[in-house]
């Protein structure tokens, strides 16, 4: 018996007692309370009227398709049509899917290339337009220097182009006037006092700590295509590292977070010297393209250009910060070193290297302001007065080994009293106080040459770096500076070119001639894992 409704055999029968039709209890409760009469007759019909019958289990039979094989069969082939068709149109939709990402990505492709093409055609028109004012004729009336340096200073603008050329072709300088030579000495006796109250910090990581330092972590920072970190500085308030490419771009990298914070573009040639300033707000960049770069941060993380400096006539090799954070200088293969007003970008002296033709390939302040230290092309180590801008000391201990090379960098240290040069021949340790060599340290052959030192912020430590990256205790004149542990390059390229301490030494940031900054130290000690 079926249902008169369904057509199939019910599973609760039941039964009009006026029609003696035979229903699902389901269906025809659902009928009855929907429109109130027989779904077949018409006659009108109540839930009394409805009788339930009982009988036994219902077994459904099985649809007529599947009662034979050749049945059974065209369900399946019915089946496998279905999916067929199904898979069809996924692949439809997924090759639609291609062709749309295909589509967006080459979009996106071409509009990275029109802003870089945008990018370098109004960097052009920038040094056209500055190199057109530089040569555009002087005023008829003449300014008076120190009207120049007040006009600039007011502004907060470089001057450099309005400069008035004396008769020797050179640009005439308004001079380190006597208020600066009052800061200067002023902060040379608070640091000079400070020091002689200075202890080694607890919180310095210990000689077994450093024995135990191991890679922690390789950021490919720079680009492919013209591989090589030439500097790089550590800002360590905000543990924010800095470092100048041979592509040409300053990247300035977060450690903690392993992020690259800002991509600096704008010098035409390599990086060859970064600084932070105090709290890394600000940042000073030198090239190879003849100009200084002073950059500033905002809260967003990014940086913009503020001042660029034109006074030097080749490349500019180093820069560094004077202690008040107020000054800086840079030296320059040119043969001269400037020295600059911070904040308004103007060079106030530029000082020549004398009658010889040495560039300069180093600068480092002394940590209490009043000596700068530079290292020529020709292994010339020079100490100068900043007050008087003289020459007061040199030392010519690097040109002593069969082969020279340039002084490619130095450091002093904290006590005042240490100054590490690098060079060809190797690590020179000099004594200021006596202004003697004494100790030397010749790590490679005659074939490979030191590129870099650096004394750790509280002169317990000193690196330097070339085919490898060492680390030595620092002691006194007549103790021994003992080795503490040997890096390998892990670059492949067997010159290792910038290394600086971490706070606290807590790790050793590396550049090298690819384009990776490396991080030494302890695992605990280090923040995210290798990118």
């Amino acid at each position: 018996m079926n249902c008169s409704i369904s057509g199939e055999v019910p599973e609760e029968p039941v039964v009009s007692k006026k029609s003696g039709l035979l229903y699902e209890k389901r269906l025809i409760e659902r009928h009855i309370s929907d429109y109130g009469k027989c779904p077949v007759t018409g006659e009108p019909l109540t839930m009394d009227d409805i009788v339930p019958i009982k009988t036994g289990k219902i077994v459904k039979p099985r649809p007529v398709q599947a009662a034979s094989i050749p049945g059974m069969l065209g369900m399946f082939q019915i089946e496998w049509d279905s999916l067929m068709l199904s898979n069809f149109a996924l692949e439809q939709q997924l090759h639609t899917a291609r062709q749309e990402l295909s589509h967006a990505l080459y979009q996106h492709d071409a509009a990275c290339r029109v802003i870089a093409r945008l990018k370098k055609e109004r960097d052009e028109a920038r040094a056209i337009l500055a190199q057109a004012e530089r040569q555009m004729p002087a005023a008829a009336a003449p300014v008076p220097a120190a009207a120049a340096n007040a006009a600039a200073l007011s502004n907060g603008k470089r001057a450099a182009e309005d400069d008035e050329i004396g008769p020797d072709g050179k640009r005439i300088r308004p001079g380190i006037s006597a208020s600066i030579i009052s800061e200067l000495t002023n902060c040379n006796a608070a640091l000079s006092q400070q020091r002689k109250k200075r202890q080694i910090p607890p919180t310095l990581a210990p000689i077994d700590a450093v024995e135990r330092y191991t890679q922690l972590n390789s950021y490919p920072l720079h680009k492919t295509n013209k591989p090589g970190i030439l500097s790089l500085d550590v800002q360590y308030s905000k543990d924010i590292i800095a470092t100048g490419g041979v592509d040409t771009n300053v990247v300035v990298f977060g450690r903690s977070s392993g992020e690259i914070l800002s991509t600096l573009s704008g010098h035409s040639r390599k990086v060859t010297s970064v600084k932070f300033v105090a709290d890394g707000e600000l940042l000073l960049s030198g090239s190879a393209d003849k100009t200084v770069r002073l950059w500033q941060g905002s809260e967003d993380g990014n940086y913009e250009c503020r001042h660029i400096m034109k006074d030097h006539d080749a490349e500019v090799q180093a820069v560094t910060v004077h202690a008040t954070n107020n000054y800086f200088v840079t030296a320059s293969l040119d043969n001269t070193w400037c020295f600059y007003d911070l904040a308004s970008g103007l060079c106030l002296t530029q000082v020549s290297n004398g009658s010889t033709n040495d560039g300069f390939a180093s600068a480092a302040f002394h940590p209490d302001g009043l000596i700068l230290g530079t290292g020529t092309s020709d292994a010339w180590v020079k100490i100068w007065d900043v007050k008087s801008q003289t020459n007061v000391a040199n030392f010519d201990d690097h040109r002593h080994g069969p082969v020279t090379g340039p002084v490619t960098a130095m450091s002093f240290s904290e006590n005042g009293y240490f100054l590490a040069t690098a060079a060809h021949d190797g690590v020179r340790i000099f004594d200021l106080r006596k202004l003697k060599n004494f100790r030397t340290f010749s790590p490679y052959d005659e074939n490979t040459s030191t590129q870099c030192v650096e004394f750790d912020h509280t002169g317990s430590y000193l690196a330097l770096g070339g085919a490898d990256i060492r680390v030595f205790q620092v002691a006194n004149v007549k103790a021994e500076w003992n080795l503490v542990k040997t890096f390998p390059d892990l670059s492949g390229t067997g010159k290792a070119t910038c290394v600086k301490f971490g706070p606290d030494a807590k790790y050793l940031a590396v550049g090298s001639m690819d384009r990776n900054l490396r991080i030494f130290g302890l695992p605990e000690e280090d923040g995210p894992s290798e990118s």
